[in-house]
């Protein structure tokens, strides 16, 4: 052990003086001890309340200058003149309303889901395109993402934006993909102690003992967070996987995302990420209530529009220990603690609920994941401190605000967990913010909720309780929903695109409009490939192919009552709800009226309280996940049991022959090799146990840190 940290401090020392020449994984380290801006000109934390909410200006300046300039041209190119749905969409200039998309957590399954469910709706997809869908994301003007959610949200801003399908899967120039064949935590295989994964988790260990070097604590939130960032940030392909050739997304912020060319352009919409909070001395093991303080992450701002709260501090400063909103030491400020694969890891960190240390187990992980992580966390574990090992270890920054509301005002650390460990698992809060005043919200639900793995509108009856009982003075509600989650199977809804909110009582409406897309059985009746588990940290290339052509597929179908058709016109039915709200924009208190064609399409996909669609209205939906790439031997012994078992018969015909001829010579040579026998067999077991003895005292101390930089794989 002192051979390791003695080789991990000369690494960091050395890591010093090259840094300034090339991206090093010691670039995950925040640097610390810098000297403040001004403190009378610079506001580090701003304060608001539920009832004189504002956005952050900067938030706002980019919100309004694109939907000013890249969002109304996107209108123009998505509705043409808008004839096609019985409007004349001139009228519409300047009332467009404004829209916000939500990628729901769940692991990798959920950033596949939310990658493929945006490349139905992107106008850059030439199939979305031609079916009418394409264009949405265009106009849209906010993206939130947690969990697996925040992992494709940073993923497309910090590869400037790409097509969804290039993002994914590469596009054999600048872009690798995701690289989901490699397992999350043991990339090289279930063997933690290969040369390759050595060399992974030696590179894990560098980055995340440098944070700790500066003083700031560690948990497991931090390698966790290292090793989303090698498959969704920018630096990491095949040949440079197992290396330091690259610092694999260290020293990339999320405060630098307005550096992006696509941010510049005002081609992408304003990205927010969202975590939950366990507040401090609660240390609890299960699932939140509703109480403790939400937080969002986004480009200029840490910050929560809970009414308890209701402030914001400048990203930038993130990590900077402070108290009555100014830094504790203006001498000591602290720049680089956001960095991006730390927001997702930190959105995504649910280790609070599965992590058991009386068994050293992850619950719901896979054995070899688990084992991956856990060693990595021990190694961690015996070289630092860390104040709380299961969650991500944030300086409070609103010490001392709010003292008479705020639950943490007198932390001076937060516990930040998983954006969904109070149940909300689509983060919907900051698109209903009455101070963002959005028209329209895209639910993209690609939650696990029943024991096949399908979403049945549990995130968002928990949103609409959350928005009713304690987020009422600063957030817009929800529009009515089925009754409940058995409501929601019944119904059909969780089956089919559905529209809620319709048909608002009063102008301006009292509710947004919301345009449900749920992670749902294949339409047309085929076997479901897409409802994959939460905890599954490795797929296929296939896998990976099926799952995305099958979103992607149900995306732009919509349906058609009663049959297993997909319809013709839902992407004019997509674009009639997304430009529905312009309607009470134009001349208020007065509302246009609707479209005939419009009104059919909402006929078809609205949900009405009083007069609810019907689960027969989808049928042939099948539920049950099946494999379109299914590895092992027991898969294969499924699919040839039949010649199996004839060739297994004839095996055992011939063996029993076979040992009938046998056992009379095998009696006569007994007697002669009994004694040589024990001799060599005691002489095995005394060679086993020595070498067991020696492999349980050396590898679990066998690593070693990379010391080399180069590929290991050869460029074939």
């Amino acid at each position: 052990m002192t051979y390791i940290w003695t080789l991990l401090s000369t690494l960091l020392a050395l890591s010093t003086t090259s840094a300034a020449f090339e991206d090093s994984v010691t670039d995950y380290a925040p640097a610390v001890n810098i000297p403040c801006p001004d403190l009378s000109t610079t506001e580090f934390v701003r304060e608001w309340t539920a009832s004189n909410q504002t956005v952050n200006p900067n938030e706002a300046e980019y919100v309004q200058t694109r939907i000013n300039t890249t969002i109304a041209q996107a209108w123009n190119d998505w509705l043409s003149d808008g004839s096609q749905l019985g409007y004349n969409t001139s009228s519409f200039q300047g009332f467009f309303p404004k829209i916000g998309i939500a990628i729901p957590g769940g692991g990798l399954r959920a950033a596949q889901f939310g990658a493929a469910a945006l490349s139905g709706i992107d106008a850059r997809n030439e199939s979305a395109k031609s079916a009418g869908t394409g264009g949405l994301l265009q106009v849209s003007s906010y993206l939130t993402g947690l969990s697996g959610g925040s992992w494709i949200t940073g993923s497309l801003f910090f590869n400037n934006f790409p097509t969804l399908g290039e993002l994914v899967f590469g596009n054999g120039n600048n872009l690798t993909g995701w690289l989901l064949d490699l397992a999350f935590a043991t990339p090289d295989g279930d063997d933690l102690f290969s040369e390759y994964n050595q060399y992974f988790y030696g590179s894990i260990l560098w980055s995340v003992m440098a944070k700790a070097d500066t003083g700031i604590d560690t948990s497991i939130t931090d390698p966790w967070a290292r090793m989303i960032s090698y498959h969704f940030l920018n630096q990491t392909n095949r040949q440079n996987f197992f290396t330091n050739d690259t610092a694999h997304g260290a020293g990339q912020l999320w405060s630098n995302i307005p550096t992006i060319p696509a941010w510049q352009q005002y081609e992408t919409p304003f990205p927010i990420l969202v975590t939950d909070s366990r507040p401090d001395g609660l240390n609890t093991t299960t699932a939140l209530t509703l109480d403790p303080t939400v937080y969002e992450i986004t480009p200029f701002e840490f910050a929560s529009y809970d009414p308890d709260l209701s402030a914001g501090v400048n990203l930038s400063f993130a990590g900077t220990p402070m108290t009555d909103k100014k830094p504790v030491n203006a001498s000591a400020c602290v720049s680089g603690f956001d960095q991006a694969g730390f927001m997702m890891g930190t959105s995504a960190s649910l280790f609070n609920q599965i992590l058991d240390f009386a068994h050293n187990t992850l619950q719901d992980f896979s054995q070899s994941d688990s084992n991956g992580l856990l060693y990595v966390l021990s190694r961690q574990l015996s070289e630092v401190r860390t104040r709380a090992d299961d969650v991500a270890n944030w300086p409070n920054p609103f010490n001392g605000v709010k003292t008479s509301t705020y639950e943490d005002t007198n932390s001076t650390w937060l516990s930040l967990i998983d954006g969904a460990s109070n149940g909300e698992n689509i983060p919907l809060g900051p698109l209903f913010v009455k101070a963002r005043a959005l028209d329209v919200i895209v639910t993209l639900d690609g939650s696990a909720d029943d024991p096949n793995n399908w979403p049945n509108g549990t995130g968002m009856l928990i949103t609409q309780e959350r928005l009713s009982s304690i987020l009422e003075a600063s957030h817009q509600q929800m529009p009515p929903l089925p009754q409940n989650a058995q409501a929601f199977i019944d119904t059909g809804a969780r089956e089919r695109a559905t529209f809620f909110g319709c048909d608002p009582s009063q102008n301006p409406p009292e509710f947004p409009l919301v345009i449900y897309i749920p992670n749902m059985p294949p339409f047309n009746g085929d076997d479901p490939t897409a409802n994959t588990g939460t905890f599954q940290l490795q797929y296929t290339p296939k896998q990976q192919q099926v799952l995305f052509d099958q979103v992607h597929n149900n995306t732009i179908a919509g349906f058609v009552p009663n049959t297993n058709d997909a319809d013709p016109n839902f992407g004019k039915c997509l674009q009639c709800a997304a430009v529905d709200r312009a309607r009470y924009k134009i001349s208020p208190p007065a509302v246009m009226n609707r479209s005939d064609f419009c009104q059919t399409c909402f006929t078809q996909y609205c949900f009405d309280q009083t007069n609810p669609p019907s689960l027969s209205e989808v049928p042939n939906r099948k539920q049950i996940f099946v494999d379109p790439d299914p590895q092992g031997l027991l898969n294969f012994l499924s699919e040839n049991k039949n010649k199996l078992i004839g060739g297994l018969v004839g095996l055992i015909v011939f063996i029993a022959l076979l040992i009938g001829g046998l056992i009379w010579w095998k009696k006569r040579r007994d007697r002669q090799f009994v004694a040589h026998y024990h001799q060599v067999s005691a002489l095995h077991e005394e060679e086993e146990a020595n070498l067991k003895a020696f492999s349980q005292a050396l590898r679990p101390e066998s690593y070693a840190m990379p010391e080399y930089r180069g590929s290991l794989y050869s460029d074939s």
